[in-house]
């Protein structure tokens, strides 16, 4: 539907009209898988970088967190950018700079050259999520947004359990850990070229109090101070809380579990890849399908009982993965068992959160919204993440190796790194707690966006 047409009532909307939503979410689906298997790469060929660059823990988590430092920054003004501007085109733009510069990063010659590509990626993948997140806004109604979102983020899972699964073998094919980032610029740039033949769908579209005629004049108006406007909204301040130390946790899981097993289990390659890739990979496909039935069914009853389900499912997910870690080099089936059933329960997150943001912000405001949030989760938590958890691996690792008076650090680099990853569950409990004191706010917040769209 073009951005120019007005649209009928959720309810109403023709069989046509969903084929054309429903091939739009498809693409946006396929988009953020090649975006999370692009981020993917680096984690599981980060034993062989660490090797040919002679990297501690502390550079590893660098190379793992340095497109997160752009990405969180130019964000915000992309995610202006998407509230006024055709957003597939924006998207389409950023899959065909994306693309390129992860290609540029397996040209990599040496490790500043490395991040500097991944800096560049970082732009690229800014442009993506805001217009994305506003676009399924405009798409689907309140009341199947965790559907769409969850199908929408299914791109995660699937995206890291194909790079967990593949990225190994490609390595071991060519014999090199740059060839996965040369074949994962090919389907970026074919789906570039789908993004730019896409419609942007009408702003507001989806809402039950859709603007017509004189209002879509005051709703195209220019917002002042729309950072100010959106931190005066108290859900999404806990929510952006939420996201960052979620994020820190997600971030450290996805950058070390695979060195972990490989560290600490004595795994090769491929098969740590492939046990990461069923521990944040296989789980999420179960998480997000199944909990984002239950997410939208839980928002028919009650505004804030949609984000009870991230609060509970975070709180469960903490010990178990505490749990794990205390195998500590002993059963890595009993490892994988229960750090997969921690992270099943945290991909709640997902469903909980990211649609409790449309129900608090104005159609409008959303692209920015998404921004701000994803901002806080990248600058502040997934930067954060895998460099403060590498900088206490190699702190516990030196710490082992004095006490010992014997070895190398390689020797301790694995128990160094079990015990930071307890990281994990502790930033899991926060944003439990964050959740929590949202799920306080959400009612009033989500009663005033619903009046400013019936009064303007």
């Amino acid at each position: 539907m073009s951005v120019h047409e007005p649209t009928a009532a959720p309810s109403a909307l023709p069989t046509a009209t969903t084929k054309v939503v429903s091939g739009a979410l498809i693409a946006l689906f396929l988009a953020n898988l090649v975006n999370f298997f692009d981020r993917a790469i680096p984690s599981v060929v980060a034993e062989p970088i660490k090797a040919e660059f002679s990297l501690s823990d502390l550079q590893l988590g660098l190379i793992m967190s340095a497109f997160t430092l752009v990405y969180a920054v130019a964000g915000l003004p992309l995610g202006r950018l998407a509230d006024r501007g055709d957003r597939p085109k924006i998207i389409g733009a950023g899959l065909l700079l994306w693309s390129g510069l992860t290609a540029a990063t397996g040209a990599a010659g040496n490790y500043m050259l490395f991040i500097l590509a991944r800096l560049g990626v970082g732009v690229g993948e800014a442009s993506f999520t805001p217009a994305a997140n506003s676009m399924i806004g405009d798409m689907y109604p309140a009341e199947r947004r965790s559907r769409a979102l969850g199908i929408f983020m299914l791109g995660l899972p699937v995206g890291l359990m194909l790079a967990y699964f593949t990225v190994g073998k490609i390595t071991e094919a060519f014999g090199s850990w740059r060839a996965p980032f040369f074949v994962a610029a090919v389907p970026g740039v074919l789906l570039a070229l789908v993004m730019f033949r896409m419609r942007d769908p009408e702003r507001g579209g989806s809402e039950h109090t859709a603007a017509s005629g004189a209002d879509s004049t005051v709703e195209n108006a220019p917002i002042t101070r729309p950072i100010r406007r959106l931190l005066s909204i108290p859900t999404l301040r806990w929510l952006i809380l939420a996201g960052l130390t979620f994020n820190f946790a997600a971030y450290a899981v996805n950058s070390f579990v695979v060195p972990l097993l490989m560290r600490q289990y004595e795994l090769k390659l491929t098969p740590a890849a492939a046990v990461t890739g069923i521990i944040v990979g296989l789980t999420g496909l179960i998480g997000l399908l199944a909990g984002a039935r239950l997410a939208d069914r839980a928002s028919t009853r009650s505004p804030n009982a949609r984000l009870t389900i991230g609060v509970v499912s975070c709180a469960v997910a903490a010990p178990l993965t505490a749990l794990a870690l205390m195998q500590n080099g002993g059963s890595v089936v009993a490892f994988t068992a229960l750090f997969a059933a921690g992270w099943l329960l945290a991909y709640g997150f997902y469903i909980s959160v990211y649609p409790a943001i449309h129900d608090v912000v104005v159609p409008r405001l959303r692209a920015t919204a998404t921004a701000l949030f994803f901002a806080a989760m990248y600058l502040l938590g997934g930067f954060s993440g895998p460099v403060v958890v590498g900088a206490i691996s190699d702190w516990f690792a030196q710490r082992a190796l004095d006490e010992a008076g014997t070895g190398t650090l390689k020797q301790f680099a694995g128990d160094g790194l079990n015990s930071a990853m307890y990281l994990v569950p502790l930033m899991l409990v926060l944003t439990a707690v964050f959740i929590y004191l949202a799920t306080r706010t959400i009612a009033a917040d989500s009663t005033r966006m619903r009046r400013s769209l019936e009064t303007r």
